[in-house]
């Protein structure tokens, strides 16, 4: 026993290492590891809950330990990351006791590293046992310490307390180290959303309908990607808050839709679901790999009126007749700031800097798309983001420059009941404590005419 439990911290340890050299996702690289480990379901909750769990925490973590390594501070990467984790463990996992987890450190100290190491590391942990952790009261600026207690880097806890207040900004924060929902969309052609929650239910799976969407379930016990409901096309996995970008574009039957940015495939089945078999939906993407990744889901869903191409969507006026589209989505790549429950890795890896990068990318992406909207039509700008450089600042200079677009203000009409609080002048940004999703922007605009 205590060497499956030992495997899995040095599974756990490799992917954090991992992460932190190459910057590489952390969902993507816990798939990988539990699949090349074969591990079991119990051994996964433990994977999952020491990897997520130090990512999520990892400034907080270093500064429990920073009293501790004083005389310490250039210890290697993976020392650094084996101590937070276990810290990780001593503070906040219950159910392991200190001393299990300070041997379990110590092992892997002495598997990987010379006795000094591992005495250094029997030596911290030992003092923390002792002494406990150091107070966030010692951090006399609030937004610094929110920072710090919160784990998020400070330029954006600033940027966040200047454009939503320091309430909101904590509230948000505090629900980034939580797990979130996991949620799916019931594929509405094929299926009822009571009839596929029957069937979730008979696979085992803790289900219930969401309160807010009128499609869309959530899913507290299981992998909804690993039902047989999914398998056979009933179910998508998509956040609520990205469900309202497909209900806000109002498609009618027999329309021709562009998704302009749509890997991997989320909102652009949802349109064609919401087209009922009719129309057509061009959902276009940069990367051929990520394009064979709608068709997948296309053709899982039984969706054939998506047509997927590899195309950058800044070119598309060399591709398309202008004014040819009824309506346009363009769900622009973003820093992704409204996404960290799920991508906590985010939070290390973003720089302030690339938030005015994304923001030309944005701008250059919108004039490129919006001449081939009907007049009349409607085009939807969104984003996993809450930053509003990325969002209302788009909008707005587009808006500025383009007299024939204007706010669409029955967007509202088109919204659930409950979102309708959040919808003002045609646009709402949704942040993750609204409704425990994603945080999420979505502005929509009417061609004049």
């Amino acid at each position: 026993m205590k060497n499956k439990r030992k495997n899995v911290r040095e599974a756990a340890l490799e992917i954090l290492e991992l992460i932190e050299k190459n910057q590489s996702y952390s969902n993507l690289l816990l798939n990988n590891v539990i699949k090349k480990n074969e591990l079991e379901s119990k051994d996964i909750g433990l994977l999952t809950e020491l990897t997520y769990g130090t990512l999520q925490r990892k400034m907080t973590l270093d500064f429990y330990l920073s009293p501790f390594l004083l005389k310490n501070k250039k210890v290697e990467n993976w020392v650094r990351q084996l101590l937070r984790m276990t810290v990780y463990q001593m503070v906040y996992l219950d159910k392991i006791p200190d001393r299990a987890a300070i041997f379990e450190a110590v092992e892997i100290a002495k598997k990987r590293g010379h006795k000094g190491i591992s005495s250094l590391i029997n030596g911290v942990l030992r003092s923390i046992q002792r002494e406990g952790i150091p107070s966030f009261e010692t951090i006399e600026d609030p937004t610094e310490r929110l920072s710090v207690s919160t784990s998020h880097p400070l330029w954006l806890v600033k940027r966040w307390v200047q454009q939503f207040g320091y309430e909101n900004t904590k509230e948000m924060c505090e629900l980034n180290l939580t797990a979130p929902v996991m949620t799916g969309r019931v594929n509405t052609t094929k299926i009822s959303r009571d009839k596929c929650l029957a069937l979730l239910e008979e696979e085992g799976f803790a289900v219930e309908a969401s309160p807010v969407v009128p499609e869309a379930i959530l899913c507290y016990k299981g992998n909804l990607a690993n039902s047989e409901v999914f398998r056979q096309g009933f179910l998508t996995i998509q956040d609520e808050s990205s469900m309202l970008v497909a209900l806000s574009l109002g498609v009618k039957e027999n329309q021709y839709v562009l998704d302009a940015c749509g890997a991997p495939g989320g909102k652009t089945t949802h349109i064609a679901e919401r087209l009922h078999g009719t129309g057509e939906v061009i959902s276009l993407d940069l990367h051929e790999h990520k394009v064979k990744l709608i068709r997948e889901n296309a053709e899982r869903l039984d969706l054939p009126n998506i047509k997927a191409k590899t195309l950058d969507s800044r070119h598309v006026q060399e591709h398309f007749e202008k004014e040819s589209f009824d309506r346009i989505l363009l769900d622009a790549p973003c820093s992704g700031l409204g996404v960290m429950r799920r991508k906590p890795d985010i939070k290390y890896t973003k720089k302030e800097e690339d938030v005015f990068q994304l923001q030309k990318i944005q701008k250059s992406l919108i004039e490129s798309v919006s001449p081939l909207l009907k007049k009349g039509g409607i085009l939807v700008y969104s984003t996993c983001t809450i930053d509003q450089e990325e969002n209302q600042q788009v909008v707005e200079e587009f808006l500025r420059q383009h007299a024939e677009f204007e706010r669409d203000l029955t967007v509202r009409d088109r919204m659930p009941d409950k979102i309708k609080p959040y919808v003002e002048n045609g646009e709402m940004q949704i942040l993750p404590q609204y409704m425990n999703s994603d945080g999420f922007y979505i502005a929509c605009l009417r061609k004049k005419g």
